[in-house]
């Protein structure tokens, strides 16, 4: 990790954004680089209630047993696929005594998960710091926020800023872990730097706060948005507006 670059996003973040959170920085290795290693999985537990501990800055490193949800091994790499009967549980099935309903039928499920290659991995070591915390042998492959709307407002108008695309941001459907781990690093890895808005899984939802989404961005686009924060939007008049309520 870049330490200069660091220590410039973390005085241009106090400049712009207040005291809003700093983004959390992840990447996976074969060494877990003085993070905490999680113990193992006792019974289903969702990845979004333990990222509480890392906002609050302490490092973690996940392992495969360290992750309780199926689901959650899937996305973070850690499993071939999903469980038998998972498209009944998305979606409704007899055999299923809790169906969560997010998908209409289990054909669109299969479908959708089609769409889901797993992704290959630098380690099984799945390490997350704050981006205040990150040291030179870190290496991320992505950062995301945990926001309010005005700041994820800035976020996102910072993203656009440099693209002429519609979509420099996008918000696809998929679990919590989907939208923070899964879709920005593959966003990373296949060069397309798209930024992520999510949260939006109900089921992740019940372990955040009620006034907070996500983004996530791929750490090449990241360094990039650093290197135009002082040339965008931000040093305008319209931004002084939105950053006194911040």
């Amino acid at each position: 990790m870049d330490i200069v670059k660091r220590d410039r996003f973390i005085a241009l973040w106090k400049k712009y954004f207040n005291d809003a959170e700093l983004p959390v920085a992840f990447y996976y290795s074969k060494e877990n680089n003085n993070a905490t290693i999680v113990k193992k999985a006792v019974g289903h537990i969702c990845l979004i209630a333990q990222l509480g501990r890392v906002r609050r800055g302490e490092s973690l490193c996940f392992l495969p047993d360290s992750v309780g949800c199926g689901g959650g091994k899937y996305y973070l790499g850690y499993s071939e696929g999903m469980r038998e009967g998972f498209e009944y549980f998305l979606s409704h099935g007899e055999n299923e005594p809790r169906c969560e309903r997010y998908k209409r039928t289990p054909e669109q499920v299969n479908a959708l998960l089609k769409t889901l290659p797993n992704l290959p991995k630098k380690g099984d070591c799945l390490v997350f710091k704050r981006w205040d915390l990150l040291t030179e042998q870190d290496e991320p492959e992505a950062v995301f926020f945990f926001t309010t709307p005005d700041v994820l407002s800035g976020l996102f108008t910072l993203a656009g800023f440099d693209s002429a695309k519609q979509e420099a941001v996008i918000a696809p459907f998929g679990a919590g872990c989907t939208s923070i781990i899964y879709y920005p690093y593959r966003e990373q890895l296949e060069g397309t730097q798209r930024a992520v808005i999510g949260m939006f899984d109900p089921s992740a939802r019940m372990c955040l706060p009620d006034n907070l989404l996500s983004f996530a961005v791929p750490i090449t686009k990241f360094m990039e948005m650093i290197d135009q924060m002082e040339e965008s939007f931000l040093i305008t008049g319209t931004w002084k507006v939105i950053q006194k309520r911040i």
